[in-house]
C-alpha cells in the first residue's frame, strides 16, 4: 500500500523564514561546508545502502574506516547474502550496534531471493526489507537514484529546526516532514540533501545541537559498563573462536574484564540471559554449553 504523501506547508510565513530564503541559505551553506566522503556521488544502490546503515547512530569519522573495507569483502548484494554471519560480524566489529549488520545481511538475502540480487527502486519497497526504516529508504532513493524522497535524519533535522523553528522545543517530525518534502527538488535530490547534511553537521559545531529540540531526540546511553558493552565483549570472544568456545570460558573472560574495570562479576543468571539474547538474535548458536559463530 502506497503511503499518503506529506501535505506541503500551507504557509511558509508561519515559519522563521520564507521558502526561497531557506533554500538559498541551505545551498550557500552546503557549498561552503562541503565534505568529501567516499560514498558520495555513488550510483550503486547497494553501496549507498551499506553507507546509510553504517551511519545510523555512528559518526562519519568512524564509518570512514569501514565502508570501503566492507565493500571490498562483500561488493554486491549477492556476495553479502552468501557470506557467513561470522565474517560479516567480524568486519563490523568496532562500529557498534551489531544488530545493524545482521539486518543488512538479511536484507540482502531477501533481495537475492526476491529481486535477483538488486535493490528495489521505491521507498515503500525498500522499507519492507529487514532493517530499513524511512530515513534509510529515502537515503537510497535520493543518493543512489537521485530522485525526490523525504530524507529526515539528525543533520537534516538540525537544519530545519535551526532555520524554521528556532524558538521551539519538542518539535515532532510530523511538523518537519511537510517542509522536507516541499523543499526536495524534482531533480537534484542528491545534491540538495548533501547540502543539508553538511550544513547540519556544521551547525552542531557552532551552536547547541538543534536536533535536541526534536521530540524524537534521545541521548545515547553511556557504553562503558553498559549491557551493550557486555554484549560486545561476549560477541568478540565468540567470533575469535571459529570452532566455538565454552560458555563457561566466555563467562570467565567477561568477569575478568569486569573486575579489571573496577566492577563486580556478572551474575550467572544475567550472563545466561545475555547469551540467550545474542543466540536468539542470530549472532551465534548455543548448544550443549558451547557458543559457535
Amino acid at each position: 500500500m502506497t503511503k499518503r504523501k506529506p501535505v506541503p506547508p500551507a504557509d511558509w510565513d508561519a515559519a522563521a523564514c520564507e521558502r526561497a530564503a531557506f533554500v538559498a541559505t541551505v545551498e550557500r551553506e552546503g557549498r561552503a561546508r562541503w565534505r568529501e566522503l567516499p560514498w558520495r556521488n555513488v550510483d550503486d544502490p547497494y553501496a549507498v545502502l551499506v553507507s546509510e546503515v553504517m551511519l545510523q547512530q555512528t559518526q562519519v569519522k568512524r564509518v570512514l574506516g569501514y565502508w570501503e573495507r566492507f565493500l571490498a569483502h562483500f561488493p554486491t548484494v549477492d556476495a553479502l547474502a552468501a557470506g557467513s554471519t561470522s565474517d560479516v560480524l567480524e568486519l563490523w566489529q568496532g562500529l557498534g550496534y551489531n544488530r545493524r549488520a545482521l539486518a543488512l545481511k538479511r536484507c540482502c538475502e531477501q533481495c537475492a531471493r526476491d529481486y535477483a540480487g538488486a535493490l528495489p527502486k521505491t521507498a515503500d519497497e525498500l522499507e519492507a526489507l529487514p532493517g530499513i526504516g524511512p530515513a534509510t529508504a529515502a537515503g537510497v532513493v535520493a543518493f543512489a537514484y537521485n530522485r525526490p524522497a523525504v530524507y529526515l535524519e539528525t543533520n537534516v533535522r538540525s537544519v530545519f529546526l535551526h532555520e524554521l523553528f528556532p524558538e521551539r522545543e519538542q518539535v515532532p517530525d510530523r511538523e518537519l516532514v511537510p517542509y522536507v518534502a516541499d523543499t526536495c527538488p524534482a531533480t537534484g535530490a542528491r545534491a540538495w540533501y548533501y547540502a543539508l547534511l553538511d550544513y547540519g553537521a556544521y551547525l552542531k559545531t557552532q551552536v547547541e545541537n538543534p536536533s535536541r529540540r526534536s521530540r524524537q531526540y534521545t541521548r545515547q546511553s553511556a557504553f562503558e559498563g553498559s549491557h551493550r558493552q557486555k554484549r560486545s565483549f561476549v560477541l568478540k570472544c565468540v567470533l575469535a573462536q571459529p570452532e566455538g568456545v565454552s560458555a563457561a570460558e566466555v563467562a570467565r573472560r567477561l568477569n575478568a574484564f569486569e573486575r579489571e574495570q573496577g566492577r563486580g562479576d556478572v551474575p550467572a543468571s544475567a550472563f545466561d540471559r545475555l547469551v540467550a539474547e545474542l543466540a536468539d538474535e542470530g549472532f551465534f548458536t548455543a548448544e550443549d554449553g558451547r557458543l559457535v559463530p
